[in-house]
């Protein structure tokens, strides 16, 4: 018989253990940069307060931008007494998958012809870069290795090596000139092992807004072909960059062209202004329609362990304005909208520095495109940035555009001034 001493001393055993978690040892991750940068900038009660963290278009008035034709579009799907809250297809509908495909190829493109492109919706970019990233895991037989530029969207490297890859970088930015390393880019692509997948934006690079010309595109292929790497596009801004949805392509196509099979990860929450809906897309570009067939199934498989089916109204949006003739023609004039008050901005900031004749060349603030900026700003300058001047970006000194307007790019400017000037970096 268990003495009562000893009776109490298991109870007491058994609490402390039911009082210690199994995930007691789980460190705790660091708190998301742009959502924590967003969620002081909205605490902070200053009257001259900048955002220009988060990476989402806002107007003149920095109000958030329901775009017109997006406007139409819900007001068809309001208006459908035939529209119900059914599943949809595993891999998205197909008149949305196919119109994604032929935007970012082009409708005339041969691999469509041919019957060599397969797609898939995703939940947005992040879902169709996590989707092709976990296929590729499972079923690609390369190094291993996954290569991302130096530097990249942060989530790039966490959904990458989530799905087992080893992440290494490729130099992209050069700090001297303030555009793009592409000896170092080069000679990253030629060290690589054999096989390497290669994540390539498509346009507009993030975070830095520098993206190679036309002939280091070329050079850049070339090198990839030599090494047998599998390039993986990632495109959040067809048509946002420069207001010209073939021009922002152009890169993709060359590739398609130059006979790769490719991924690319379309995501519509920028030039749909769709953040909130996840409306995202996955083209693959093989050899045959045969292959195309083959990794579709694997590509619903997967699709079905993870998300089942994809959410319907964003992808509704973009199939009624895609397949439309009107609205897609307006669509485009929405999409030179937004290209042109980023573009607008640029030469205003840089006008701006320029006046108060603050050190340093600044003409890479007008030469970058897209709605990101490198402005070259240390961590310590970022630091007095926010606390002196309570405009909220990120310690690589990479701002938004967007967060920038008529009525306050002077204020930036000046802030930007001071720092350089008075900020040891």
């Amino acid at each position: 018989m268990v003495s009562p001493s000893k009776r109490l001393e298991q109870i007491s055993s058994h609490l402390d253990n039911m009082s210690v978690s199994v995930f007691q040892n789980v460190p705790q991750a660091p708190a998301d940069v742009i959502f924590s940068l967003t969620a002081g900038y909205k605490a902070d009660t200053h009257p001259q307060k900048i955002n220009v963290g988060v990476g989402a278009f806002r107007t003149d008035e920095l109000k958030p931008y329901i775009l017109p034709v997006v406007k139409k579009a819900d007001a068809i799907l309001f208006n459908d007494q035939t529209l119900d809250h059914e599943y949809q297809p595993i891999a998205g509908q197909p008149s949305y998958t196919k119109a994604a495909s032929q935007l970012i190829l082009g409708k005339d493109s041969p691999a469509i012809q041919q019957q060599r492109v397969g797609a898939v919706q995703t939940i947005s970019g992040t879902g169709a870069n996590h989707t092709g990233a976990a296929f590729l895991a499972q079923h690609y037989k390369g190094s291993g290795k996954c290569y991302i530029s130096k530097p990249t969207w942060a989530n790039h490297r966490n959904i990458f090596e989530g799905v087992g890859f080893k992440v290494e970088e490729y130099p992209y930015w050069d700090p001297n000139s303030k555009g793009l390393n592409y000896d170092g880019t080069i000679q990253a692509i030629q060290e690589a092992p054999n096989g390497s997948v290669f994540i390539l934006h498509a346009c507009a690079h993030n975070p830095t807004g520098v993206d190679p010309t036309v002939e280091q595109w070329k050079g850049i292929a070339q090198a990839m072909r030599a090494k047998g790497h599998f390039p993986f596009f990632d495109c959040a801004y067809q048509g946002f960059a420069s207001g010209d949805l073939d021009r922002d392509a152009w890169s993709v196509r060359y590739f398609v062209e130059q006979g790769f099979e490719l991924f690319v990860a379309q995501s519509f929450a920028k030039n749909f202004g769709l953040y909130g809906e996840r409306a995202g897309n996955l083209t693959f570009v093989l050899k045959t329609p045969e292959d195309t067939k083959r990794v579709l199934s694997q590509l619903e498989k997967l699709q079905r362990s993870e998300i089942s089916n994809p959410p319907a109204y964003g992808s509704r949006i973009v199939d009624i304005v895609l397949n439309d003739e009107a609205l897609y023609a307006e669509w485009k004039e929405n999409l030179k909208y937004m290209s042109n008050r980023i573009i607008d901005m640029r030469k205003a900031l840089y006008q701006h520095l320029l006046d108060l004749k603050t050190p340093g060349t600044w003409n890479h603030i007008v030469d970058q495109i897209g709605m990101f900026s490198f402005t070259g700003l240390k961590a310590p300058q970022v630091k007095v940035m926010i606390e002196k001047y309570h405009i909220y970006l990120t310690d690589n000194g990479r701002i938004s555009m967007a967060g920038l307007s008529k009525s306050n790019v002077e204020y930036f400017a000046k802030a930007v001034d001071d720092v350089v000037r008075n900020v040891s970096v």
